[in-house]
């Protein structure tokens, strides 16, 4: 469904656009997904709205079918990239979880701005960007996605996710359609 409004305190969340994530192979060219991050953000400061830039940092420590990549993360993998330019006003979070909510101040952070929604891009639509998605709406935020602002190392759960899963919790659009109603 196309997005329909903005609230009047609407924050951009990106997720994990960092070197290491975006060195990974995606389904989409991540430079892509950065560059239309990167005009977003300007976008949201250019307009006085909260950017949180979100970057991962280990990951849980629970069991899973799925291996563990090997070896150790070069000493830049949580670098967020410096095509977001990032400004001292920027939320930065920094998780060690798929999702940005969970073991974080983010909730707090945005309450602080009386924030009541939040547009989302980054990777991985199906788990860091999908993960956040959940937990905004769990937690009571209207939540756009910016669709051609998400990929996924697998085709197939980005399909499914925004096809599927973020219509039942978000409404979802384009960048130039979000950024055309932040300029309304």
């Amino acid at each position: 469904m196309p997005a329909t409004t903005l609230d009047p305190r609407t924050a951009l969340v990106l997720v994990d656009l960092q070197k290491g994530i975006l060195a990974l192979p995606t389904a989409h060219p991540s430079a892509e997904i950065l560059a239309r991050g990167a005009r977003l953000a300007a976008a949201f400061r250019e307009r006085g709205l909260p950017v949180v830039l979100v970057r991962v940092a280990g990951a849980a420590p629970g069991r899973s079918d799925a291996p563990l990549r090997g070896g150790q993360p070069p000493a830049d993998f949580a670098d967020l990239a410096p095509e977001l330019d990032r400004q001292d006003g920027d939320i930065v979070i920094t998780k060690h979880t798929w999702g940005a909510f969970h073991a974080t101040d983010l909730d707090l952070q945005l309450r602080r701005r009386g924030v009541t929604q939040i547009v989302l891009g980054g990777i991985a639509t199906g788990a860091g960007v999908g993960s956040t998605a959940r937990a905004a709406h769990e937690h009571g935020y209207h939540v756009t996605v910016a669709t051609d602002a998400v990929t996924d190392p697998d085709p197939e759960i980005h399909r499914v996710t925004v096809e599927r899963v973020f219509p039942r919790l978000a409404e979802t659009d384009t960048t130039e359609n979000i950024l055309k109603l932040l300029a309304s």
